[in-house]
């Protein structure tokens, strides 16, 4: 079955399914006609996670539930919370407590007013209904479909084992405004700092990795953020780790094209996914 809506798309595992749910909530490039940026689009786009959702495509065929936004993190982030809102960014009082984090500081909250340092996206102010409308018809669908999936999926298996995918661009740590004394990995898998995700799981993901020539690191500088901090529990048996990829390793991120990386890149995760559906299948009998 694939389920295709305004907010997400939605492929559901082939038979016999497994307790892995991906999710990829920044690969969305249909651009709402309510957005009204004040920057190009191809600025904006720096934004996106173009093409993740299309190098995990092997996802379902492993048995697992493969779900991505459809809309752009740029116009609301469906891994933010629903408070990490600027109120510097709204043009009246929002009905709710805000609380704003130092990712929304940096200008990259739930809706995000910078594109990059000193570039706002916007040229004044948005009025509470229209975040509110970006809420109501794309946050909350899209997370109503994770958490139904992931649900779901516990329910049936007695656990889960959820994958959130993202990309990260190659001034990964300027952009974060952190000094790092290495290059940036290739993959950066996020636990939280081993609070979100079983160890044995993480350790499948990153020897996988090495395996076939990754530089893999650890919550440096991804730890995960809202939605694996949600998912991840594991005393409930229900595990969430975030994986980045380095951006040049599958697409040119000028023209956000796919580079000759990618079809080696989409590949070599094709069989990391069946190592993990391996592993989850164990861990389920």
């Amino acid at each position: 079955m694939h389920e295709s809506v305004h907010a997400y798309d939605l492929i559901a595992p082939r038979e016999p399914a497994t307790a892995l749910v991906c999710d990829s909530p920044h690969s969305g490039t249909d651009y709402p006609a309510d957005f009204g940026h004040a920057v190009p689009l191809a600025l904006l786009r720096r934004g996106e996670d173009t093409h993740v959702e299309a190098l995990w495509d092997a996802a379902p065929s492993v048995g697992a539930t493969l779900l991505s936004a459809r809309f752009p993190r740029t116009y609301i982030d469906a891994n933010r919370t629903l408070d990490d809102l600027d109120p510097e960014l709204l043009s009246g009082p929002w009905p709710e407590p805000l609380a704003p984090s130092e990712k929304t500081r940096l200008g990259y909250g739930l809706v995000w007013s910078n594109i990059a340092a000193g570039r706002p996206i916007y040229d004044g102010p948005l009025s509470p209904e229209r975040v509110r409308r970006r809420i109501e018809h794309y946050y909350k669908p899209y997370h109503a479909a994770l958490s139904q999936a992931i649900e779901s999926t516990a329910q049936r298996f007695g656990g889960v084992w959820h994958l959130n995918l993202h990309s990260m661009p190659n001034d990964a740590y300027e952009r974060l405004q952190i000094a790092s004394a290495h290059p940036l990995a290739d993959f950066v898998l996020g636990d939280r700092d081993g609070s979100t995700c079983e160890p044995g799981f993480v350790d499948v993901v990153e020897s996988a990795l090495r395996a076939r020539g990754y530089r893999v690191a650890r919550n440096d500088p991804y730890k995960g953020v809202q939605l694996i901090a949600r998912i991840g529990q594991p005393a409930r048996n229900r595990h969430s780790l975030q994986v980045e990829i380095r951006r040049p390793l599958y697409m040119d991120e000028a023209t956000r094209e796919r580079n000759a990386g990618f079809t080696r890149v989409q590949r070599h995760l094709g069989e990391v996914l069946q190592e993990l559906a391996g592993y989850v299948q164990a861990r389920c009998a």
